[in-house]
């Protein structure tokens, strides 16, 4: 909009950007690592429920708490196979869960969607107004997952869901979901190695964060856990009087001949976890008088259905590239998987392997919805014919977090895939686009070369050491950029770091033009941040 004094342009900011500015001013500067007062911080917590009256509905409501290790077997998946199977049961549900890949309002779901706008930006102020109105010195506004947190509460306290499942943020014990004082029933997924710089250097250390969420006398399941976090577990739950219950890995025959909505075979660890708890919440809240955790051979069709159509962003996806398939049909695949951890880079290397090999095979089998179904299934039409025939390259692309041992990651994922006989031809290393402190879509410019690459540098360095270990070569020979758009781009013989994520997506779609007989497999993993941006590019 145009001054009429001086003639310059000013800005004008939209409500829904409004929004996402105001939560990034709650996004404090400590690192990850700093435990200072998080006791203090945690009992803050019930002030803001007072604030916000927030107390009696919470009381009221019927919650499904889950906790998990995020970079394992994602505890979400549990939490999104738990909603389908409810909302398929006919419940209104409200689902909570963490990090957001592209839009905040990811992180809230009524009835399996996302919270509209226009209810977010009401839900949001109606918060926002009251804390600023009542919070000073001693008790200052709450920190960015505080502040979600006790939103979510708001939402669903509003919108009067049937049953609430609640993801635990980060860790269980001092997280904010952990206000909830009698949940119906408790979940603890698959446990590993993961923000060990807050949780703790031991499994057992873990274990007893996550455990954080059994509540006196409130039945909890878990899955075969390492033997020292089962210790912990099982300690924790005798104290607290819960009854704790292990369950198995769901038999795929229970679902006549379907498959999961979530790819991977850990995803059956996940399922069988959502029935246990789905099955007691129906019970506890008068509405189920089988138990179906004593059937062995039968699922009732709801559940079934809920586990089929089940579907979670940015994990096990496969995402066609529209740009270049609009030209080339099915000839750049991107294959997505927010891994970050040991563990869950062996499952994720697993699934590429296999999903590479049968989509190689059946090219439309794999293919996720991206936006609607009728849409998504219209163009994965378009790849039934020829494509299996071509010649396929695998392509890697990485980051992760500066906290996370790209030692300990790489070769666990460059392993596992090399015994299953594949191999990437080249990797290509990447800042994130998302920034830590910033609520939105903050992209960087593809010219933009301002940005730190010493970190991607490292990890170019270890995937070199990888590829080259024992064969005395020197990996210090490496060629830069030569031209004005690959200025900053370093290129070994298997690896190239770019200065952007929009700029590594282009070489991808330049290489597919220049190689027409050959189809593009492109792994994308590392990082949930890295999957988010990605997700927002190719969705364009």
């Amino acid at each position: 909009m145009a001054d009429g004094d001086n003639g310059l342009l000013e800005s004008t900011v939209s409500p829904y950007q409004e929004v996402l500015d105001a939560l990034s001013s709650l996004i404090t500067k400590r690192t990850r690592g700093d435990k200072s007062n998080k006791s203090v911080i945690f009992d803050v917590l019930f002030e803001y429920l007072k604030m916000l009256d927030l107390d009696e509905p919470i009381s009221k409501m019927k919650i499904i708490h889950v906790a998990g290790t995020k970079g394992k077997v994602p505890f979400g998946s549990t939490c999104t196979f738990t909603e389908s199977i409810l909302r398929n049961c006919g419940f209104r549900t409200g689902l909570f869960t963490s990090p957001h890949l592209i839009d905040v309002r990811e992180r809230f779901r009524l009835d399996g969607v996302e919270i509209c706008e226009e209810k977010f930006l009401a839900y949001f102020w109606w918060c926002w107004d009251r804390l600023k109105e009542k919070t000073d010195e001693d008790i200052p506004m709450p920190t960015f997952f505080h502040f979600i947190a006790l939103l979510a509460f708001k939402i669903f306290a509003a919108e009067q869901v049937d049953v609430v499942i609640l993801e635990v943020g980060l860790g269980g014990r001092l997280d904010a979901t952990n206000v909830v004082q009698k949940p119906i029933v408790c979940g603890i997924t698959s446990l590993g190695y993961d923000h060990m710089e807050i949780l703790g250097h031991t499994l057992g250390e873990i274990a007893g964060e996550k455990a954080g969420i059994f509540k006196h006398g409130v039945p909890a399941f878990t899955v075969p856990q390492p033997e020292e976090a089962m210790q912990v577990l099982e300690a924790k739950a005798s104290q607290l009087d819960v009854p704790l219950q292990v369950i198995a890995p769901m038999d795929a025959s229970l679902l006549n001949g379907l498959k999961l909505g979530l790819e991977g075979e850990h995803q059956y660890l996940n399922a069988g976890l959502a029935i246990a708890l789905c099955s007691t919440w129906l019970q506890r809240t008068g509405h189920l008088e089988i138990n179906y955790l004593e059937q062995t051979n039968s699922l009732p069709e709801h559940f079934i259905k809920g586990l089929t159509t089940a579907s979670l962003q940015g994990r096990a996806q496969i995402v066609p590239d529209r740009c270049i398939n609009i030209e080339s049909p099915g000839d750049l695949v991107f294959y997505l998987d927010g891994a970050h951890s040991p563990e869950s880079m062996e499952i994720c290397a697993r699934w590429f392997s296999f999903a590479i090999k049968e989509d190689h095979q059946q090219p439309t089998q794999n293919y996720q919805p991206q936006d609607d179904v009728g849409s998504s299934h219209e163009l994965v039409q378009k790849y039934n014919h020829g494509i299996s025939r071509k010649n396929t390259t695998q392509i890697l692309l990485f980051n992760c977090m500066s906290v996370r041992d790209p030692h300990l990651l790489l070769p666990n994922l460059m392993n596992t895939c090399a015994s299953h006989g594949v191999h990437f031809k080249q990797a290509l290393f990447v800042p994130n686009i998302s920034v830590y402190n910033k609520v939105g879509s903050h992209v960087l410019s593809p010219t933009d070369l301002q940005v730190d690459l010493s970190w991607q540098l490292t990890l170019q360095r270890v995937w070199e050491g990888l590829i080259h270990v024992g064969d005395g070569k020197n990996i210090d020979t490496r060629e830069e950029g030569k031209d004005d758009t690959e200025k900053s781009v370093t290129r070994y013989e298997n690896s190239t770091v770019f200065p952007s994520l929009p700029l590594a997506i282009k070489w991808l779609r330049d290489s597919v033009r220049e190689n027409q007989s050959v189809r593009f497999q492109v792994l994308v993993t590392g990082s949930l941040h890295l999957v988010g941006d990605m997700l927002r590019l190719v969705k364009k």
